[in-house]
């Protein structure tokens, strides 16, 4: 039986890599790892891309949270009706099985979701939205890509500024706050939103850059820069996270709660 104050556990999907010789790995960025551990005071629990033979309610049952990563790879396109995607776009058809129904059952179950990246994509995808799958090909779009010819840490700098929906989440979040600056790693993005998603923040050439589920009965947020690189370093990021795992505390302890009374029913 878990103390009504144990350390929340947030799943984290896996992307499938698969290497020249053949062999597969489940692989998660152990910035994300990190973030749950520093930012949300969780404790990580790695969801491997399994697809169908994932037991998802299963696995909720377990889970205070849910954290869906940014990857390399792209949503395949037929998963959003849009045309096909270049001979070079990186595609994980493992992760795509796995994180749309695993996305959809959370939001149904009110479990603690936070996307980045990739995952407000995969989040768009999963309630109905399609996606534009080369942003800077746009007529009067930025460049959304990171610069490839600086190391890798520089790659995360601050970008550009995105402008805070008045009355949403994150401008609660951050005290009002009416812009904030963002990093930037991404090709793809948002195109038609889903029904179901409220924006909550945009860059200066309308790109969407954050989003929740207005209807979800659970914390349900996603944004499409990196709030999890060196979380601890950035105050917006710190308040995010924060957010994310008090959500994942409070659902901690009622599933504890629910766990003591079945235990005391059992009993009786």
């Amino acid at each position: 039986m878990m103390p009504a104050d144990c350390t929340p556990l947030v799943g984290i999907p896996s992307c499938l890599v698969l290497r020249e010789d053949g062999f597969g790995f489940h692989q998660v960025g152990d910035k994300y790892v990190d973030s749950v551990l520093d930012g949300a005071g969780g404790l990580p629990v790695l969801i491997p891309a399994i697809g169908a033979r994932l037991e998802i309610d299963p696995l909720l049952d377990r889970l205070d949270g849910l954290l869906i990563t940014g990857s390399p790879s792209n949503v395949e396109p037929h998963h959003y009706r849009g045309p096909a995607a270049r001979p070079d776009s990186p595609k994980d058809p493992a992760r795509d099985a796995t994180t749309l129904p695993l996305i959809r059952r959370a939001l149904e179950r009110a479990v603690p979701l936070l996307a980045v990246c990739r995952g407000l994509q995969e989040l768009n995808v999963a309630l109905g939205g399609s996606l534009h799958q080369n942003v800077h090909e746009l007529p009067g779009r930025l460049d959304h890509r990171s610069d490839k010819s600086v190391p890798p840490g520089e790659r995360y700098r601050p970008a550009h500024p995105v402008a805070l929906a008045e009355g949403g989440v994150l401008r609660a979040l951050l005290d009002g706050a009416a812009t904030i600056e963002v990093n930037s790693l991404h090709a793809q993005a948002i195109d038609r939103p889903a029904e179901r998603l409220v924006i909550e923040a945009v860059a200066p050439d309308g790109t969407i850059e954050a989003a929740r589920v207005v209807d979800a009965p659970g914390f349900a947020l996603a944004v499409q820069w990196h709030p999890e690189w060196r979380v601890l370093d950035n105050p917006v990021s710190c308040r995010l996270l924060a957010a994310f795992g008090a959500a994942c505390r409070a659902r901690a302890r009622t599933r504890a709660a629910d766990e003591r009374h079945g235990a005391l029913a059992a009993r009786a």
